[in-house]
């Protein structure tokens, strides 16, 4: 009797955790339906995503990405993480000798008077915005919505990168003996964390109208 007090609770819990979020997410195949979700022949309620489908797409899309950014032959034709790293480097090195931080670059290398900062995969933003558009390419929503979410999330996500990176090089300049502990824990787990932020903000708009129909 305990065991199945404690998986009615758990679905509770989930049931509660999706209502708050707009999430419509379903356990199982989803097949089966409830008689009371359309009473007397009325509106019905729109069905919800499996789990299982969500993650399997998500991993799907995650490899298709990184066949496309590492895959020799096509990185030949277009280098996209090059192109890309290119771009945040010349524009951060414009911000910083801006607010009076002055440094040049060499390729993907920021040089200041007291250090030298590399540019890699994990520190241009791209790998939050993959995190975050692969999600909105798996939910299921109609393109014009994922589309739009996708390019406010990339803005969203390289704003608070640019001032992500600024803080770094300030924090490099001027507390050094911080500068690891700053760049390990903490920068890189804001952007993490705003990635999954800006992707439940984004889900609460894709079930907008869904929403009506509860």
């Amino acid at each position: 009797m305990k065991k199945i007090a404690g998986k009615r609770k758990g679905k509770g819990v989930l049931r509660e955790l999706a209502e708050r979020t707009g999430i419509m997410f379903q356990m199982g195949s989803g097949n089966q339906r409830n008689s009371k979700d359309d009473p007397g022949g009325g509106r019905k309620k729109p069905k919800g995503i499996s789990i299982t489908r969500f993650v399997i797409t998500y991993i799907i899309l995650m490899n298709v990405f990184f066949f496309f950014y590492l895959y020799k032959p096509i990185v030949d034709i277009i280098n996209v993480g090059k192109v890309y790293n290119h771009f945040v480097v010349v524009t951060l090195s414009k911000m910083l000798n801006a607010i009076g931080l002055h440094c040049t670059f060499q390729c993907s290398i920021r040089m200041l008077p007291t250090l030298s900062l590399d540019v890699k995969f994990g520190c241009n933003g791209l790998e939050a915005v993959m995190i975050y558009s692969i999600a909105v390419m798996a939910y299921p929503a109609g393109w014009k919505k994922k589309l739009l979410g996708i390019i406010a999330g990339f803005f969203v996500i390289q704003i608070a990168n640019f001032l992500r990176m600024v803080m770094l090089v300030y924090s490099g300049v001027h507390l050094r003996n911080l500068f690891d502990y700053i760049h390990i824990y903490i920068a890189q787990g804001i952007m993490i964390a705003l990635a999954l932020g800006i992707f439940f903000i984004y889900l609460n708009y894709a079930n907008a109208q869904k929403k009506a129909y509860s």
